[in-house]
C-alpha cells in the first residue's frame, strides 16, 4: 500500500494502526521511505518492522 495515496480507511486496515495514528500518518505526507515514517509520533521500531513489507512510498 502506498502511504502517500492511501485513504484513512486503508491506513487503519494496516496492523497496529488505529484512527489516531492513521490521521498522523496522513498529516505527515509525503513520505520517501521508512525513515520519514519513523518521524511520525507513535511509530517506533516494532511498527516499522511490521509495516515495512506492507507499504510503499
Amino acid at each position: 500500500m502506498n502511504l502517500n495515496t492511501a485513504s484513512r480507511e486503508q491506513l487503519e486496515a494496516l496492523p497496529r494502526v488505529g484512527p489516531a495514528l492513521a490521521e498522523r500518518i496522513e498529516r505527515g505526507r509525503p513520505y520517501r521511505g521508512l525513515d520519514d515514517l519513523d518521524a511520525v509520533p507513535g511509530v517506533g521500531p516494532k511498527l516499522l518492522e511490521t509495516l515495512g513489507p506492507l507499504v510503499t512510498f
